[in-house]
């Protein structure tokens, strides 16, 4: 994934990027928020968008500074948000990116939302917004060797300003003089600005890769084997033999157990993976929201695993792939069940309880989820659609009618979760007899998108039979 201009984006996103910016002017900023929030999820490389949400979010929170108590607040680390992008790295680090940002809507300087970002943004290839977010990083721990190194090797590789990646580590190495890695740091950085410029000017406007423009390819492959989330199976293999060895002389580096678990779970190697995660939770360390769903996230993963060994002809296939998944349903929902209890005020937890509980066919208590999921502004839309849906499976049409009028009307951008709204509409209608509503539903479809499932089928014939 590259990063883009905003002529590279189509039509109707660049409309709402130009509203969100009006917004932000008339200091509209939850909708200037809500508006970038949407060109993002549908084209998550436009840095001149993430820039312009970023402004918006430090203006609502009032400024962008980095003082004492801005900081102690940026630093907390451990909410069930931030738990739950570093767990979406490891499948969708484009997911990851998304929950971040949520987090930063409201706390536009926590760092661990931050560090997601440039994770997320290294994975996806995006590296001016990896910058982004590690200068703010550096303003809120700016005596961090390692991170000023880091923001200033990321300045360089972007394109940026590599001047001035290396005044702050000369700056740093004034207040530390005789560090040893501040002064290779800064030796690289200067060595790295004499390189071909050409191999910098492809990264302006968000084209090519940290790869191409690294001069030692050696370097390049290793670092990406260390920080690609995603890891070759080959690659995957030798850490776990790395990480094996060092943890005979390292027993205590929990950081280490924690690589190794992921590592294990990757390779399908459940048992390890869950006793090394176990080994986490009995220690000072394991009162952690992450770890609790990693561990859970293992167990899910095991149990579809499970299934993916049954064999297909085997007489009782059907009778196992159902038991397995009956334990797999029963056990997301006692594992949610126990973070809602914890964590009663997440809307999104509830949001995922209500959703485990629709999968069940428990259709009454999904509707108690869905209806306090809509206090969440970036879950309000989906919980709405489910909410209807719910509605729907317990024959309460007018209901789900109803509560699917409303979330069309607030929903502005007509992409497929809005199409899903207005499908929904028309099958209720379907539903309760009403042939002429239920086709101008499916008409409004079909006049954008006549791939959409069976829009097509349902317009002709509907014509045929006039």
């Amino acid at each position: 994934m590259a990063e883009k201009s905003i002529n590279d984006i189509p039509r109707d996103l660049r409309a709402l990027f130009t509203k969100g910016n009006e917004a932000a002017q008339r200091e509209n900023f939850d909708y200037a928020i809500a508006l970038f929030n949407q060109v993002l999820e549908k084209e998550p490389g436009l840095f001149e968008c993430r820039k312009a949400l970023r402004e918006t979010q430090f203006r609502k929170a009032g400024g962008g500074g980095s003082g004492f108590f801005k900081r102690m607040l940026s630093g907390a680390g451990s909410s069930p948000q931030v738990a739950k992008a570093k767990l979406a790295m490891s499948k969708n680090p484009a997911e990851a990116l998304t929950i971040a940002e949520e987090i930063l809507n409201g706390d536009p300087n926590n760092s661990a939302a931050h560090r997601v970002i440039v994770d997320a943004a290294r994975a996806l290839d995006l590296p001016r917004t990896g910058v982004l977010s590690l200068e703010t990083l550096l303003k809120n721990s700016p005596k961090d060797r390692g991170l000023a190194i880091e923001f200033a090797e990321a300045l360089t590789v972007s394109g940026g300003d590599a001047g001035r990646g290396e005044q702050i580590l000369s700056d740093l190495l004034r207040t530390r003089p005789g560090d040893g890695e501040l002064s290779k740091a800064l030796k690289n950085l200067s060595a790295r600005k004499t390189m071909d410029k050409g191999g910098y000017s492809s990264l302006e406007g968000g084209q090519g890769s940290f790869r191409d423009i690294l001069k030692n390819k050696q370097e390049a492959v290793s670092l990406e084997q260390e920080k690609r989330v995603v890891k070759a199976e080959d690659v995957a293999e030798r850490l776990i033999g790395e990480y094996e060895a060092r943890l005979q002389t390292e027993p205590n580096n929990l950081k280490l157990v924690r690589s190794l678990a992921e590592l294990y779970t990757q390779k399908k190697q459940f048992d390890r993976a869950l006793e090394l995660y176990d080994r986490i939770k009995n220690s000072p360390m394991g009162n952690d929201p992450s770890l609790e769903r990693a561990i859970a996230e293992t167990v899910v993963r095991q149990f579809d695993y499970r299934s993916e060994q049954l064999d297909a002809s085997a007489p009782d296939y059907a009778e196992q792939s159902a038991k397995i998944q009956a334990e797999k349903v029963n056990f997301q929902i006692s594992e949610c069940q126990k973070r809602v209890e914890k964590y009663p005020t997440d809307l999104a937890i509830r949001f995922e309880m209500g959703v485990l509980y629709f999968q069940a066919d428990k259709f009454g208590e999904a509707i108690a989820e869905f209806q306090k999921a809509q206090g969440n502004p970036h879950k309000r839309i989906a919980a709405m659609n489910y909410l209807a849906r719910s509605f729907a499976k317990r024959k309460m049409f007018d209901l789900a009618a109803r509560t699917l009028q409303n979330a069309i009307k607030e929903k502005t951008l007509f992409d497929d979760e809005k199409k899903d709204l207005i499908y929904n509409l028309g099958s209720v209608f379907e539903s309760m007899s009403k042939k002429d509503e239920a086709i101008e539903q499916f008409k409004q479809i079909y006049e954008m998108d006549a791939a959409y499932k069976d829009v097509a089928a349902k317009v002709e014939a509907f014509y045929a039979g006039q």
